[in-house]
C-alpha cells in the first residue's frame, strides 16, 4: 500500500507541475490583447488561468493528503 501511495504522490506531482506549466502559459496568451479593445479575449483566458489554478490547488491538496 505504501508504495502505491508514494507512486501516486509522485504522479500527482507530475501532473500538478505540468498544471502550473500550463496555467503560466495561458497567462502569458492575455499579453498581447492587455490594454487592446479585446477586453473579452483577456478576461476569458484570465477566467481559464483562474480555473487552473484552481486544479493546481486541489492537486497540492490531493497530494498532501496521501503523504
Amino acid at each position: 500500500m505504501e508504495d502505491r501511495l508514494a507512486t501516486l504522490a509522485a504522479e500527482l506531482s507530475s501532473v500538478t507541475e505540468a498544471v502550473t506549466r500550463t496555467r503560466h502559459r495561458v497567462a502569458d496568451l492575455a499579453d498581447p490583447f492587455r490594454g487592446t479593445e479585446r477586453d473579452d479575449v483577456v478576461l476569458a483566458i484570465y477566467e481559464a488561468e483562474r480555473l487552473l489554478r484552481g486544479a493546481e490547488r486541489a492537486l497540492e491538496r490531493t497530494t498532501r493528503a496521501i503523504r
